[in-house]
């Protein structure tokens, strides 16, 4: 049976424009670490300077990934140049669509950013490379790439399309034992509807969860931290498994075997963190 690895940079990971350099030690202060973004949140007129930008500010590599333009872009090649001279070596790639660009990455350790269709369709084949770390889903670039118009419905909550998306990245990341890192939340005033959405995440195995905002970390935060009510509680069940010393037992008037266990490891890992 395969695990998913934890993400050893934690589960609250906040984007910040690579045009900004002004910001880029805040941010990394403000989260468990910081993704400097290369694609989407910088014009093009304004990628050259931030390629610049990255290579000439120095933060920690182990809590820093970089996230590139997509593959099939002439800023990739680019965007590639200019970390050879840096020690970042931890990658997001946007729009990930293939086994064959992971390749094109085998000198780093990649988050794969599947916000496309072709791209969640391969999120498997795109999982089992060696040099990917883990997976991200993308819910509006994927509603974009099949001619939507939105990923969520009126109530806030996602289309079905998106759900589906993002539980085959979910299962993809899993199997080959990958750390899966879930969607933005884009709505920064509703801080509710994201902890309800971090709590989701957490709960179904989502390693990591991305921010737009600084604002949004401590929601992140608190949504993987478990309580000490239910820090104890998995003590508790683990401690009567060893004591009981069979494979399947009574506990508290529910039965209790290998996978309710596992749960209750998943919740002092988290404890951790």
């Amino acid at each position: 049976m395969t695990f998913a690895a934890p993400f050893a940079m934690g589960p609250a990971l906040l984007f910040c424009p690579a045009d900004r350099p002004e910001r880029f030690a805040k941010a990394a202060g403000r989260a468990d670490a910081v993704i400097l973004d290369l694609e989407d949140a910088v014009a093009p007129e304004a990628k050259r300077r931030a390629r610049e930008n990255v290579a000439a500010t120095p933060l920690d590599p182990a809590r820093t990934l970089v996230r590139l333009n997509a593959a099939s872009t002439a800023d990739f090649d680019a965007d590639l140049a200019a970390l050879r001279s840096t020690p970042y070596r931890t990658v997001m790639l946007a729009k990930a669509e293939s086994a064959e660009q992971m390749r094109r990455l085998a000198d780093f350790e990649v988050v794969a950013l599947c916000e496309t269709a072709l791209g969640v369709l391969n999120a498997q084949a795109i999982a089992s490379e060696p040099n990917v770390v883990g997976l991200m889903w993308g819910a509006e670039d994927l509603v974009a790439s099949l001619g939507g118009t939105s990923s969520r419905d009126e109530d806030g909550a996602y289309r079905a399309v998106a759900l589906h998306a993002r539980s085959t990245v979910l299962l993809a990341a899993g199997a080959f034992g990958k750390a899966a890192i879930d969607a933005v939340y884009t709505a920064i005033p509703d801080v509710a509807g994201l902890s309800a959405e971090a709590d989701d995440a957490a709960a179904s195995g989502f390693a990591a969860k991305a921010c737009i905002h600084p604002s949004q970390v401590a929601a992140v935060r608190q949504a993987y931290a478990p309580t000490d009510a239910a820090v104890a509680a998995a003590r508790d069940l683990l401690a009567a498994a060893d004591a009981a010393g069979t494979g399947v037992f009574q506990y508290q008037g529910r039965m209790i075997d290998g996978p309710i266990l596992r749960h209750a490891e998943s919740v002092l890992r988290r404890a951790t963190i």
